[in-house]
Order: structure tokens, then C-alpha cells, then sequence
């Protein structure tokens, strides 16, 4: 086990990437992520719209990026990252990254895509629709991480990214709210080429940084 850092780092180190650990529960829920892209795809390649599908991709690419540049502040200050997840779990994969927030994060995508209108322009509150559900999304993942937090299964350190008003800003910017912005804009490219080249421009950002990290020794 690795030692540097606060009493949660060290902790959520422990363990880190252990298959020796991981649990069952890993099994049922990859195939409830099975089940639910195999079905989208099906109705996908009926109907021609692979907006779900996109949509799902997209929002855990850009988690994806989240989660790696959260282990990289946790190498580099070798104190802390912005948030980590030291309780139990199945596998933790990063130090703020574990298995049940993965297998979340590849449908919640998903879950937006099937709440918002195929018309874009359809207003909810004054809102645009796609705009109005990213907004409640992300302040409803707030408050789920506030009540993790809460429980010590989500733990942060640094001031300003705490329950504080301008914390809980913070974290609903960029803990959640952008990926739903990438979500939309995504969506509204026309291209199936094209959305597939900015998708692998999000998922080859993660794994290059990943890669780097490799490259150096660096643990998170």
C-alpha cells in the first residue's frame, strides 16, 4: 500500500486495480450494461437513430477524462485529489473511480438521452428541453454526492471544493454539468463521422493521459 497523502488517499489507494478483491456484484451489473446497449443498438439499427447510443458514449468518455485528471492532482500534489472514494467497493479502479461509478456513468448517457425530446427546440420552464433535464441531472448528482459524502463513502479535502455554496457550484460545473454539455452538442452534429471523431477525440484524451501516467510510475 502505498503511503503518501491524506488518511482517504492512502486508503483509497489500498487496493487500487486488486482483482484479488473484487467482488461478484461486478458480474450482475456488467450484464444489466450489457442488456441495456444491446437493446438500444437493437432499436438503433431499426430506426436509424443512434442518438442513445452516442449519447451514452459520449457523457462516460467524458467521465473518463474526469476521473484521470482527478488521480493525476492526487499524484502530482501527492496529498490529495479532488475527491476520492476510500470506502468499500468491488474494485476501485482510480483513487476517486470505482466500479459501481463506472457501470453508473456508461448508462446515465443513456438515461438522458431517453428523457430529453427529439425536438431540441421543445421548452421546458423557458428552458430548451436538453438544457432544462442537463441542469437537473447535474443538481440531482449533486445531491446523491452530497449525501455520499455525507456517509464518508465520497470524501473531499481541498476548501473549496466541499458542501460550501461555492463548492457545490463547483462541483455541479465540473463534476457533472459539462457532460451533459457534451451530450448535447454531440447530438446536434449531423454527421455520424463526424460524432464519431469527436467521441474518439474524448475517449483519446483519457487514454493518453493514462498512458502518460503509465509511462511515469504514477499510481491513482
Amino acid at each position: 500500500m502505498l503511503s503518501y497523502g491524506t488518511p482517504d488517499t492512502v486508503a483509497a489507494l489500498d487496493g487500487l486495480r486488486d482483482l484479488t478483491q473484487m467482488g461478484w456484484i461486478v458480474i450482475p451489473l456488467l450484464a444489466l450494461v450489457f442488456y441495456v446497449y444491446v437493446t438500444e443498438i437493437q432499436k438503433a439499427r431499426k430506426s436509424g437513430n443512434w442518438d442513445v447510443i452516442i449519447c451514452g458514449l459520449t457523457l462516460f468518455g467524458m467521465d473518463f477524462i474526469n476521473e484521470t485528471w482527478n488521480g493525476w492532482v492526487a499524484w502530482i500534489t501527492q496529498k490529495q485529489a479532488f475527491w476520492t472514494t476510500p470506502g468499500p467497493t468491488a474494485l476501485r479502479v482510480m483513487v476517486g473511480w470505482n466500479v459501481e461509478i463506472i457501470f453508473m456513468f456508461m448508462i446515465s448517457g443513456i438515461i438522458f438521452a431517453k428523457t430529453i425530446s427529439e425536438d431540441e427546440n421543445e421548452k421546458i420552464l423557458g428552458l430548451p428541453n436538453r438544457w432544462f433535464w442537463a441542469i437537473g441531472y447535474s443538481a440531482f448528482a449533486v445531491f446523491i454526492e452530497i449525501i455520499l459524502n455525507i456517509g464518508g463513502l465520497l470524501t473531499w479535502t481541498y476548501p473549496f471544493w466541499n458542501r460550501t455554496f461555492a463548492g457545490v457550484w463547483l462541483i455541479f460545473f465540473f463534476g457533472y454539468f459539462h457532460f451533459y454539455v457534451a451530450c448535447i452538442l454531440v447530438l446536434k452534429i449531423k454527421s455520424m463521422k463526424k460524432r464519431l471523431i469527436v467521441i474518439g477525440f474524448i475517449y483519446g484524451i483519457a487514454i493518453v493521459m493514462n498512458v502518460i501516467a503509465g509511462i511515469l510510475g504514477w499510481v491513482y
